[in-house]
């Protein structure tokens, strides 16, 4: 099994969710500009989108988007999903809310010029603010750290980078996430893999 990545781009949530699921798996990074991998072969021959991540199975079968392989993974490890009747449409219901209404705004932000960027600036801050009271326990479900935590803190830490005003909560959170043993390696793993 192969994860296609760009490092600590919007992958590094399945990079870190693997790693905590112990699945055992290899990496590929992919240049997003040129859309092509280590060995000069076309990134598109794998994923006709472009964007990472993409998870290549051994059968050759690909799956792609973040909240389908978060949830592939939360399938075969399910400390990483919430637990309960509606536990696995919860989470994907969390997937579908930071796909849709957090990360999809970071592109749309980039694409402007920077005087243009403050009201798609607001919104990201909006969205992050109405899932935050959700941390107050720790993570999105409560004590236990899942796959959507894997995904709102790559969201989360780009958010900070680009100096957006998350919050002390924030702040906090990504802290604590990435003191996690699987989250460090990761970040190991993608620098050290980085040209």
């Amino acid at each position: 099994m192969i994860l296609f990545f760009a490092p600590e781009f919007s992958s590094l949530a399945d990079h870190i969710a693997l790693l905590e699921a112990g699945i055992t798996f290899e990496l590929s990074e992919v240049d997003l500009d040129s859309k092509r991998l280590g060995d000069g072969s076309s990134y598109l021959a794998v994923n006709p989108k472009g964007q990472v991540p993409a998870l290549r199975f051994d059968d050759g079968e690909v799956l792609t988007e973040n909240v389908a392989i978060l949830a592939w993974i939360a399938d075969r490890a399910a400390h990483l999903a919430p637990a309960g009747a509606l536990g696995n449409y919860r989470m994907l219901e969390m997937l579908s809310c930071i796909a849709s209404e957090i990360h999809k705004r970071f592109p749309i932000y980039f694409s402007l010029p920077e005087e243009a960027r403050e009201a798609v600036g607001d919104d990201i801050v909006r969205w992050f603010g109405y899932l935050c009271p959700r941390l107050q326990h720790g993570y999105l479900f409560g004590e236990t750290f899942g796959v959507v935590d894997a995904y709102l803190f790559a969201m989360a830490r780009g958010a900070l980078a680009m100096e957006l005003p998350l919050g002390d909560a924030y702040r906090d959170y990504v802290a604590r996430v990435e003191a996690r043993p699987a989250v460090q390696a990761a970040l190991r793993r993608e620098r050290g893999k980085a040209q």
